[in-house]
């Protein structure tokens, strides 16, 4: 048991006659260590890209709802009257008619002919 934890230690399974199966493998191992690092490396940024963008998306759509209230404040009619008061227009005192257009009924080829 000595012998073999001395051994290791030394690092003779690195310069024994089968050191190469050995090299290969500590190879393979570092590759594959590398390869989760940047896999990890990756799956970071794209966590960060994500919280990123969910801050970007609230605070547009805060800003939306915000344009959108000021919109509809805009558009009240007491607002508008405000403004056109500025301008020395004002709001028609007779109120509004509504207009009908009777259009004229189309005869078909048949009401035609036999007309």
């Amino acid at each position: 048991m000595k012998n073999g934890v001395y051994s290791i230690l030394k690092a003779r399974f690195l310069v024994n006659e089968d050191a190469t199966k050995n090299w290969r493998f500590i190879v393979f191992l570092i590759v594959l260590a590398i390869l989760m690092i940047a896999n990890e490396h990756r799956y970071d940024e794209k966590i960060f890209k994500i919280a990123e963008l969910t801050n970007e998306v609230k605070e547009l759509r805060s800003e939306f709802v915000d344009k959108r209230s000021e919109l509809m404040k805009l558009k009240m009619e007491s607002t508008v009257s405000d403004k056109m008061k500025e301008r020395k227009i004002f709001p028609s005192s007779v109120p509004p008619q509504k207009i009908k257009v009777i259009k004229p009924i189309e005869k078909t080829f048949f009401q035609k002919i036999w007309k």
